[in-house]
């Protein structure tokens, strides 16, 4: 019995098993900044990654806190399938709102993908992008940065996503185009009559 007693004792002083161990602290959640679109056909809010695309959401919001989205539209709809495609605003070349060029941020350094409601930022060649965005509508990984294709493989710098106001996306992305409107890729494209965008703001 003695023995018995010695042997539950020292049982009670061993190390708690690994599972009982203080679970590791988890890394802490990057950085975003909230954005609220006032457009004609209601609100949508955006969720700008600051932190892992700091460059692309900075540029977001210069445009923004300087008040050159303020007034713009939505002027473009292509619409693939339904729920599927993508819609677009900016500056459309005004020369009073637009600023300097960015450097290009791929997805394959920012890990952002074009994930459905993925804001990203239009361009030409990599590094000139300026103030044109589009929001997707569907998940579209061929507009993320692929090393394995040839030529530019660079795609588009995804920075952020639609986290309120989905429903207006989709209600931009069924509205009327113009037949006629648009060139090249683009005609059929264009929205008519355009979205306004009343006002961009920072919201908490």
């Amino acid at each position: 019995m003695t023995l018995r007693r010695t042997l539950l004792a020292a049982a009670l002083l061993l190390p708690l098993p690994a599972l009982a161990q203080e679970a590791p602290t988890p890394a802490p959640t990057p950085a975003t900044q909230k954005v609220a679109l006032d457009t004609s056909f209601g609100r949508i809010v955006l969720e700008l990654e600051t932190e892992r695309a700091p460059i692309t959401a900075r540029n977001f919001l210069r445009y923004a806190d300087q008040k050159r989205l303020d007034g713009i539209a939505f002027y473009r709809t292509v619409k693939v399938a339904d729920k599927f495609g993508f819609i677009q605003f900016g500056i459309d070349n005004d020369p009073k709102r637009i600023l300097p060029p960015i450097k290009h941020e791929p997805t394959t350094q920012t890990g952002v993908k074009h994930v459905n409601g993925a804001i990203s930022t239009a361009r030409l060649a990599p590094g000139t992008a300026r103030g044109e965005f589009t929001i997707s509508v569907g998940d579209q990984p061929s507009l993320d940065a692929d090393p394995t294709r040839p030529g530019d493989n660079l795609g588009y710098a995804a920075f952020g996503k639609v986290v309120e106001g989905m429903e207006v996306v989709w209600k931009i992305l069924d509205a009327p185009t113009s037949p006629t409107a648009g060139e090249g890729v683009m005609k059929g494209q264009m929205l008519s009559p355009k979205i306004r965008i009343l006002k961009v703001t920072r919201v908490p």
